[in-house]
């Protein structure tokens, strides 16, 4: 038996790179899948019909994270589409990396919008759907704890947020039987962070294991605490980054 047979699992920008990683072992785990995409709708329909191809079942839809009205209507569709909805990923998110005096407001508003109130948007549309053993994951990074990098206040504050998010979330939804845990990465090996760029070097430095982690360990992770044997985890950020500054 599959650990995720017959759950509906949504995944906001999950066409490629983790959030892709994590709609196929989602996926391979039994799941129903319905990623968003923003532009690309060339990965994401490749990716939805690897899954279909496979024998799963899935569905891309074209939303906008940092625009909250099209955040919640990928909540609507997927379940319209599917009849239901059992785990939510928030995983889609934006960096902007600038030294404060240079950075604008408007990096600012897209920032947040995207990383924070794309991910509120996302749960509270989501909290009317999810029943007993509901699922809410957001996708962090480890810079919310821990920023070496000049150039980094902007993305630090936005991922900070989702600590408190998680926390004030699990709370909130804890009576219902629903969890609410965040997974901070650390370095990931994807086309947005490559582990052979000319940057890469400075982030092994940093890190406890001499290598870049791969968008499957983060999967993996996310596929165990949304199945049943993480019913008792809750409010926790997990961090999963090779040790960096340990």
């Amino acid at each position: 038996m599959k650990t995720l047979e017959n759950k509906v699992a949504l995944i906001t920008g999950g066409s490629r790179g983790i959030g892709a990683a994590i709609a196929r072992k989602l996926a391979a785990e039994g799941a129903k899948i319905s990623i968003t995409y923003q532009n690309n709708d060339v990965m994401a329909n490749q990716l939805v019909d690897e899954i279909n191809s496979a024998g799963g079942s899935a569905v891309a839809i074209q939303a906008d994270s940092g625009l909250a009205e099209q955040a919640i209507a990928a909540v609507q569709l997927t379940v319209k589409h599917f009849g239901g909805l059992d785990i939510l990923v928030n995983n889609a998110g934006i960096a902007v990396y600038d030294h404060i005096s240079k950075l604008s407001l408007e990096q600012y508003d897209r920032v947040m919008d995207v990383n924070v109130k794309g991910v509120f948007a996302s749960v509270q549309a989501a909290v009317t759907h999810l029943k007993q053993g509901g699922r809410i994951i957001t996708i962090g990074s480890c810079q919310a704890d821990r920023m070496p990098d000049v150039g980094g206040s902007l993305y630090a504050m936005s991922k900070s947020a989702l600590i408190g998010l998680t926390k004030g979330f699990a709370r909130d939804l804890g009576p219902l039987g629903i969890t609410s845990n965040l997974i901070q990465p650390g370095p990931v090996d994807t086309d947005m962070n490559p582990a052979g760029s000319e940057h890469a070097a400075g982030q092994l430095a940093l890190m406890a294991q001499n290598s870049f982690g791969r968008p499957e360990d983060i999967a993996s992770m996310v596929a165990f605490i949304a199945g049943p044997e993480a019913h008792f985890v809750t409010g926790a950020s997990l961090t999963i980054d090779g040790g960096t500054n340990c």
